[in-house]
């Protein structure tokens, strides 16, 4: 008899991202340094098998990086690029009973209405991780964490699905956050 071999949850996304997420040719990055590829991870974050491995994988490296059931309140960051992780973190905490809310940073409070620059449960007083699709210089990670800050919440990490090793680790450490990635260059065959 043959033995099969099943991919695990986070090989399924390695290969999701690999396979969907990684363009070749020349493209601009937002640091404005050239590349000769791209990771769109949004054709990855909104994908109906991808974004419940997302949320399911990522719990998965917050349990281990200490971040489990009690530990953090609630998970989001800079819009656009966050709220589909967000969102499938939601999901995945509630599958297995966590009590894990989400949020979204505007790039400024609104104008009218509540005038809120985050959206979605309160945030004050409560241990949110800061989360990210792919990063390269800090920046909306770095913006998402002072925006929660300045609304009274403990940021105690930031999650990346993909880190580009091009100095947002250093950066985000620098504020006292931890950084936590699911996957570098390397594991995407990039480097």
């Amino acid at each position: 008899m043959t033995e099969t071999f099943s991919p695990t949850p986070r090989e399924q996304l390695r290969d999701l991202i690999k396979d969907l997420a990684v363009v070749h040719g020349a493209v601009t990055l937002s640091s404005g340094k050239q590349a000769d590829y791209y990771v769109d991870l949004r054709r990855v974050t909104l994908h109906h098998r991808a974004a419940p491995l997302i949320g399911h994988v990522l719990l998965d490296a917050l349990e281990e990086a200490g971040y489990g059931p009690g530990e953090i309140d609630a998970v989001g960051g800079l819009t656009l690029g966050a709220d589909p992780i967000a969102t499938a973190l939601l999901h995945a905490s509630a599958s297995r009973g966590l009590d894990v809310d989400a949020f979204v940073v505007r790039k400024a409070a609104k104008a009218h209405g509540m005038q809120r620059q985050i959206e979605g449960p309160d945030i004050a007083g409560r241990r949110v991780v800061v989360v990210e699709d792919t990063t390269t210089t800090g920046g909306s990670p770095i913006a998402a964490i002072e925006a929660c800050r300045a609304a009274g919440a403990e940021v105690v990490a930031v999650a990346t699905i993909v880190d580009r090793a091009t100095g947002a680790q250093e950066k985000i450490e620098e504020l006292g956050v931890e950084y936590l990635s699911l996957f570098g260059l390397a594991d995407l065959d990039l480097s």
